[in-house]
Order: structure tokens, then C-alpha cells, then sequence
């Protein structure tokens, strides 16, 4: 039996042990390709469920900031190398983290622009140094792919970084050329188009997983969520939105 299926056996059986679960308010943690996920579905989720989803998005660094000072939740969507530490640190319940999806990066740029070549490296590359502006945010994967590719120095000073995950909404406004994001916020975000997704010799994903505090006041509630995140509506969504659920 694979991870996932063994979970959904334990989660449903937990619920037949303990019965109807009463109806909750949920924090959750999200990065943005699980948030919009749940801006999608999850009033069906809390229409079906009767709990209500409280959703904070944002990058995980911050999650992981908040969650070790304290604050309280009851789910997290983030990539797993964020979740590693908190599982370390007795923050969230080892045996109920699950993958959710998965997204390649890619280029955009704004809607009705003029989509550049990057089918090659090289015309990545091209495309850099030929960009008046560019943006994508300091997690791992774009910033070391930059250096590897030789353009740290020679695209900094027309970077923007910025500190929240908000660089597509800057290429949807005119005010950077284009971003380097998960190629998700192509199908998400209003005003931007995917000129292509990175090479397949310099490609990269990031998967979503999700998992339970362990200090949760509602962890039935917060499995019914995970359950639901790995079901067929949330399958289709993922896919919708330009990723492969996992």
C-alpha cells in the first residue's frame, strides 16, 4: 500500500472511531499554489464539512518564523523543506504530512506582450540580459540557478526581489517586464501570461506538501482538510491551475 493510501485508511478510519467531528475554524498556512487551491474549492469544503478555513498565504520562511515563535494553526501548505524543521521541532505531526502538488517554474510576462524565447538555455539567457526588468523571490531553486547560469552580476541591478509573493502582480502592472515564478500564477493571476516554462536541462519544480500541528485543537477537522486537498475536486483543480497533484 503506497504513503497515501495508508493515510487516507488511517484518517478514515479515524473518523469512524471518533464519530461526526464537530464543526471547527481551521488556521491554515498556505503557499500561494495551495491558497489558490482553496480559493478555489474551499467553500465546497466548508459548505460539505461545516468547518470554516481562516487561510494565510505567503512565503514559508514566514510561516516557519511565526509557527516557532508561537502562534497558533492547525494546517501548513508549503514546500517540505520547510515543513523538515517544524517536524524536528515537534511543530507539526510527522506521520500526517502528505504531498499536494507540484509546479515547474516558468516565465511571465504581462497580457498582450510579446512573449520572449526561452526554448533553449542559451535563449534564457538571451532573455535576461536582453529584459529591462526582472523579478522572482528569494527561495531556493531561481537564485542559485542564476548564479550557476553566470548573470548574477550581470542582471542585478535591474532585479527586484521582492519580500512578499507578489512578483507577478508586479509583471500585471507594468512594473517589471517578468517574473521567474511557479508557473501556477500564469493560470492565477490576472493580467500575466506563461511565455514558456524553463528548459528541461535547467528545469525546476516545487512540490506542496501538507501536514497537521501538533498542538492543534481540531486535528480530526484538520485531516478532513488534508483528505480533501488529495481528493478527486482538489486533483482537478491542481491541474486547472498549471500543476500535477501528487
Amino acid at each position: 500500500m503506497t504513503q497515501r493510501a495508508t493515510l487516507m485508511v488511517c484518517l478514515a478510519f479515524s473518523s469512524l472511531v471518533h464519530g461526526a467531528v464537530q464543526a471547527a475554524e481551521l488556521g491554515v498556512f498556505a503557499s500561494r499554489a495551495v491558497w489558490t487551491v482553496l480559493t478555489a474549492i474551499g467553500p465546497e469544503f466548508e459548505k460539505n464539512s461545516g468547518h470554516k478555513l481562516n487561510t494565510t498565504t505567503g512565503l514559508s520562511a514566514e510561516f516557519v518564523r511565526r509557527i516557532n515563535s508561537g502562534e497558533a494553526f492547525d494546517v501548513i501548505a508549503a514546500p517540505p523543506g520547510s515543513l523538515v524543521g517544524l517536524i524536528r521541532g515537534g511543530k507539526i505531526l510527522p506521520d500526517s504530512r502528505i504531498g499536494i502538488a507540484r509546479s515547474r517554474y516558468g516565465v511571465v510576462v504581462r497580457a498582450g506582450a510579446t512573449k520572449p524565447d526561452i526554448g533553449s538555455v542559451e535563449s534564457f539567457k538571451r532573455t535576461l540580459l536582453n529584459a529591462k526588468s526582472i523579478t522572482y523571490l528569494p527561495v531556493p531553486g531561481v537564485p542559485q540557478l542564476i548564479e550557476k547560469l553566470g548573470l548574477k552580476d550581470a542582471i542585478a541591478s535591474k532585479l527586484t526581489i521582492p519580500d512578499d509573493d507578489i512578483s507577478a502582480e508586479l509583471v500585471a502592472k507594468g512594473e517589471v517586464e517578468l517574473a521567474i515564478v511557479a508557473a501556477t500564477q500564469a493560470f492565477t493571476t490576472h493580467g500575466v501570461e506563461l511565455a514558456g516554462l524553463l528548459p528541461a536541462e535547467i528545469e525546476i519544480s516545487t512540490e506542496f506538501a501538507g501536514a497537521i500541528s501538533a498542538a492543534s485543537a481540531n486535528p480530526d477537522a484538520a485531516r478532513s482538510l488534508l483528505v480533501f486537498l488529495t481528493g478527486p475536486k482538489a486533483k482537478e483543480t491542481i491541474r486547472a491551475q498549471g500543476m500535477e497533484p501528487l
